[in-house]
């Protein structure tokens, strides 16, 4: 099933562009659309599109309605990976095993590729997703895939990270505040990706915050084992520089909690992510694969 909905959001995903690249109107900011397509259309995990469509076929048998959010979805964390290894902010070489969007096409060029993903992304929302769906639930979507994008979501997430690395402001040893950077950072993102899903397959709001639950708390452990990877994997394996957080004097889970602790967090946070989905009936086999896959390369 996992298999599948990747192969859908790929697809998608570059006719997309395609569709954009072989317009002749637009034929002068090609280099930008490039860019956009380039990080975007990389081999990833496609958690969030994943997340998203089995959100959807949860509440609803027709999750092809959610393919165009999930595509969406991807291209927002696409921009946040763009604008994230930027030198200004991660200065990062590498992305998914290939030379960052700023190595390739410049810095001036990265930024207007994460800029355009994010209004792209709203755009195809609007445009694509099928006219059967009523248009407050279209909306609805819309709102969760911005307050993600911005302020109340990565933006104020990457705003704290950057923050912390200041010592001056004495905010490392706050343990609030490094749960404030994985829920905004991380969590937002994944958070919006199981909302839009459930509420274009027609989720109440009970359930819908039942499925928020779940995604927050994935999130954290997300963010727990890529702190743990950066530390215990190779360059190759990661896709990515290893020891890069050190590096740039990240506030981590390994960083405050020692590798060790870090792992044993983990553990309780798998925990608590199952009986989450066990409390709130959410039956997936994907849901589990996905939690199950985080931690395969680390216990």
């Amino acid at each position: 099933m996992i298999k599948g909905y990747k192969k859908i959001i790929d697809e998608t995903l570059l006719s997309y562009f395609e569709e954009i690249l072989n317009n002749k109107e637009h034929l002068y900011s090609k280099k930008t659309t490039e860019a956009m397509k380039y990080t975007t259309c990389l081999k990833g995990k496609r958690l969030r599109g994943v997340l998203c469509l089995e959100s959807c076929r949860i509440f609803s048998d027709d999750y092809f309605v959610a393919i165009p959010s999930a595509c969406a979805l991807e291209m927002l964390h696409s921009q946040s990976l763009i604008h994230d290894d930027l030198p200004s902010m991660d200065n990062d070489d590498l992305r998914r095993g290939k030379p960052s969007c700023h190595k390739v096409y410049g810095e001036s060029f990265a930024i207007l590729a994460g800029d355009a993903l994010i209004s792209l992304g709203a755009q195809i929302i609007i445009d694509k997703t099928s006219k059967n769906i009523p248009p407050d639930r279209i909306l609805k979507a819309l709102r969760e895939y911005l307050i993600s994008a911005g302020i109340y979501g990565i933006v104020g997430g990457q705003t704290a990270d950057l923050e912390a690395e200041n010592s001056s402001l004495n905010l490392r040893e706050n343990e609030e505040y490094l749960n404030y950077i994985q829920n905004y950072k991380t969590s937002a993102l994944f958070m919006a990706s199981c909302a839009i899903g459930a509420i274009l397959g027609g989720a109440d709001n009970k359930k819908i915050d039942a499925l928020k639950k779940f995604a927050q708390s994935f999130g954290i452990a997300f963010q727990m084992a890529d702190d743990i990877l950066d530390v215990i994997s190779t360059t190759k394996e990661l896709g990515k520089t290893a020891g890069k957080d050190e590096q740039e004097n990240k506030l981590t889970y390994v960083n405050k909690y020692g590798l060790d602790g870090a792992k044993q967090k983990l553990k309780r946070q798998i925990r608590l992510i199952y009986d989450i989905l066990s409390k709130e009936d959410v039956k997936s086999e994907v849901f589990k694969n996905i939690v199950d896959s985080i931690t395969a390369k680390i216990f």
